[in-house]
């Protein structure tokens, strides 16, 4: 088990980029930037010696600041705050004082608005090899940000097992009541990123999903899954669940416990099983529609349906919605999310 860093390049705020590898016993690594706390790569070894690099990304930290990446912008394997999802109009109350946050969806907020945490240099606090390899990183998103109250200092750390096993936890204080829900933005192929996830099948452990309405953001109903192509109870092939809906881009209720396994994807291609574990609510999954046409890592074409998401959080524009769990953090109180994603053969 190690971990170690290498500099990359200076960003213009003139802070200092670098990449980090985690790497443990079995020789699976995990490339992390703190340029927007990405997951660059996160590369599993089979027992032949081959190599399997399951997330979409590039071969460069500079491709993630490149104009034509960004003009179709896909948050790549990013840190998503303050907010994940979607807040409706970009706006909420709190206290009943009426806060309005930077819209960059239409009218609506989407993952933290036009400059998140997805696009910020964070800083390392530290990194190390015992008992797992493991790595912190924080940002300080000051009072107004994108329009939300509130300095707040968020501390993520990556850690990977042995077990292959990696994991994210984020924890958070602020000096005045805000809204905090965060995520991380992974996409996913378990076929070394090749080709499209149609022979993907997934499991979600949910008999509900979170109504939407016509720009996608949640309004407040609950649907249940049966005889819906939201039913992914059992394994179920993405393309053929994708002959029956335009995409997949849909939050799914779920046991909230310490760790919970909320969703599983196989590849018979790969015979590779991700499980996902999470403390929170919710498991968003995206199939990938709109990942723009990019030439991403070891030469691989990316585009449309070329990785799917599952991203953990508390209920979109849950700020809006009294019945859903609360997205406020106060002074005093400490956010904390964690999500696992284990991988076996």
């Amino acid at each position: 088990m190690r971990s170690q860093q290498q500099f990359c390049f200076t960003h213009p705020s003139g802070e200092d980029i670098y990449l980090f590898e985690l790497r443990n016993t079995n020789g699976t690594t995990v490339s992390i930037t703190n340029y927007g706390a990405i997951v660059t790569s996160f590369v599993i070894k089979k027992d032949d010696g081959t190599s399997n690099d399951i997330v979409l990304g590039f071969d460069s930290v500079e491709e993630y600041t490149g104009a034509d990446y960004l003009q179709g912008y896909p948050w790549f394997g990013a840190a998503i705050g303050r907010c994940s999802n979607r807040i409706k109009n970009g706006a909420f109350e709190i206290d009943c004082k009426r806060f309005q946050v930077t819209p960059n969806k239409g009218n609506d907020q989407l993952h933290g608005g036009e400059i998140g945490f997805d696009k910020k240099v964070w800083q390392f606090v530290n990194q190390g090899s015992s008992p797992n390899a493991w790595l912190e990183l924080k940002y300080k998103s000051p009072d107004g940000e994108e329009g939300f109250p509130g300095n707040l200092d968020v501390v993520v750390r990556f850690e990977l097992t042995n077990e292959n096993e990696l994991s994210y936890e984020y924890t958070a204080s602020t000096d005045k009541p805000t809204v905090v829900n965060l995520t991380h933005h992974d996409y996913f192929n378990l076929n070394n990123g090749t080709g499209s996830i149609d022979d993907h099948e997934i499991k979600i452990y949910s008999s509900t999903v979170l109504d939407q309405d016509e720009n996608l953001v949640v309004n407040g109903n609950l649907i249940a899954v049966d005889n819906t192509p939201f039913d992914l109870r059992d394994f179920t092939r993405i393309g053929d669940g994708l002959k029956k809906i335009p995409e997949y881009d849909k939050s799914f209720v779920v046991a909230k416990n310490e760790n919970s396994l909320v969703a599983e994807v196989r590849s018979k291609q790969s015979g590779l099983l991700l499980q996902v574990y999470t403390t929170e609510p919710i498991v968003h999954f995206y199939s990938g529609k709109w990942i723009p046409a990019v030439k991403g890592s070891h030469g691989n074409d990316y585009g449309p349906f070329s990785g799917f998401c599952l991203e953990t959080h508390i209920h979109p524009n849950a700020i809006n919605i009294p019945a859903f769990p609360s997205v406020i953090l106060r002074p005093g109180e400490t956010y904390r999310q964690k999500t696992i994603y284990k991988l076996s053969y």
